[in-house]
């Protein structure tokens, strides 16, 4: 088994837990049989109050000195990535569609942007529209019968 690391990286998944996060850390392990390694995922809950943390968002978590609750071992130290707005990690631009933003930015200016372009600038936050049309922050289930009552989170 591998050593206990100070800090995890590892993707919010939904979690309808008060005051915390589920994070999923992806290790991979080592098969002696075949010397190849496979994903392992392991889930842990990190302390966030204010739920900083949306569905998707790459954060960095650190664990506590002691446990808060029976299931709450770690606390969120910093989003690194969220979701939906890529950043190169080498050059620290932001990336559409495999090209940088920038370069995109250029292009329109020299060749006279599209009037169905997206606009990156003028684009609201993320979240916006958490509850009313979108729903990924809400852990999802297997709806097995119905029973009239509205269940937005069943698959």
């Amino acid at each position: 088994m591998a050593s206990r690391a100070a800090m995890l990286m590892g993707q919010v998944v939904p979690c309808l837990k008060q005051n915390a996060s589920k994070i999923r850390v992806r290790r991979m392990e080592l098969d002696t049989n075949l010397n190849m390694y496979f994903k392992k995922d392991e889930f842990v809950f990190a302390h966030d109050p204010d739920k900083r943390c949306k569905s998707g968002d790459i954060v960095l978590i650190k664990e506590l000195p002691e446990k808060l609750t029976r299931l709450i071992t770690h606390k969120i130290e910093e989003i690194v990535y969220p979701l939906g707005d890529i950043t190169d990690p080498i050059t620290g631009k932001k990336v559409a569609v495999g090209k940088y933003r920038d370069d995109v930015e250029e292009a329109n200016r020299l060749f006279g942007k599209s009037k169905d372009a997206f606009d990156y600038a003028t684009a609201p936050p993320r979240g916006r529209l958490e509850g009313t049309r979108d729903f990924t922050h809400g852990e999802t289930y297997i709806k097995y019968h119905e029973d009239g009552k509205d269940q937005p989170f069943a698959v």
